[in-house]
């Protein structure tokens, strides 16, 4: 760990109580700034500087990097997968394929509340005509209750993937509530050629989807192919103005970043 752990010692401890602040996701930016992501995940994990960590995780196109990194840390961090009951049924394969190849210990599947669907949603058919309504309620609202327990959430976003994921910084405040939780972007400056290259290093299993021209995979009824040289996300919701499911920032683009904020990888 050398050098970054010397930094870590050497500073103040962040305060996490009661909240992480603006100031606190700078301050991390800068301390992390150049840092291997492996270093910098090692150092955040063994030395909780983010507190009680959970790793969201699509199990989807390039998850299997992120999911490896922490195996090979903390095995037993919380993996949050929201089981819409959408999802692609090679995509449930690959989770349990993935989860068990990486060891992993705490996968936590989250589902949304019958009630709430047999209110809301009783048909099933939601996502055609109100996907941002279904997506409230088959992942917004159940990841929200679930990280009501963390300090901090660990997510697989890149900047490649989007426009609106272009200038995002390794840390962050999630926005989506008032509780001050830090979000961490590990592979957000990490490029396809990365992803390639970790994942063949590492005989890492690719999603079975994605040589079939899904780059970026979701719930089965919104998710489509992608042509070649188009953003790898734009099969994500096709026909509609949506380019996120809002787990990140509702109502936010991605790309919007707080006052202050200086995009450092």
């Amino acid at each position: 760990m050398s050098n970054t752990a010397d930094r870590v010692r050497a500073v103040d401890r962040i305060d996490t109580s009661p909240h992480f602040r603006e100031a606190d996701a700078v301050r991390l930016n800068r301390m992390f700034q150049g840092s291997d992501t492996s270093e910098m995940l090692e150092v955040l994990l063994r030395e909780k500087l983010a507190g009680e960590v959970a790793v969201v995780s699509s199990f989807g196109a390039e998850s299997a990097v992120l999911l490896h990194l922490i195996s090979r840390i903390d095995p037993t961090v919380p993996v949050l997968f929201l089981e819409t009951g959408k999802h692609f049924a090679e995509t449930l394969a690959y989770r349990d394929l993935l989860a068990g190849r990486l060891g992993l210990t705490d996968l936590r599947n989250l589902t949304p509340d019958p009630a709430m669907l047999a209110a809301k949603d009783e048909s099933g058919l939601r996502w055609s005509y109100d996907p941002d309504g279904c997506c409230e309620i088959r992942k917004v609202i159940p990841l929200a209750n679930a990280l009501a327990g963390f300090d901090a959430s660990i997510t697989g976003r890149k900047a490649f993937q989007s426009t609106t994921r272009a200038k995002l910084p390794r840390f962050e405040i999630d926005n989506s509530d008032a509780m001050g939780r830090l979000k961490i972007n590990p592979l957000i400056d990490w490029t396809p050629q990365d992803i390639a290259a970790w994942m063949a290093e590492h005989d890492l299993p690719a999603h079975p989807l994605v040589e079939q021209g899904y780059p970026s995979i979701g719930c089965s009824p919104c998710t489509h192919k992608v042509a070649e040289g188009e953003d790898a996300r734009s099969g994500r919701w096709k026909g509609w103005d949506k380019t996120e499911c809002g787990i990140h920032v509702p109502g936010q683009d991605d790309g919007d970043l707080p006052p202050g904020y200086d995009p450092v990888f």
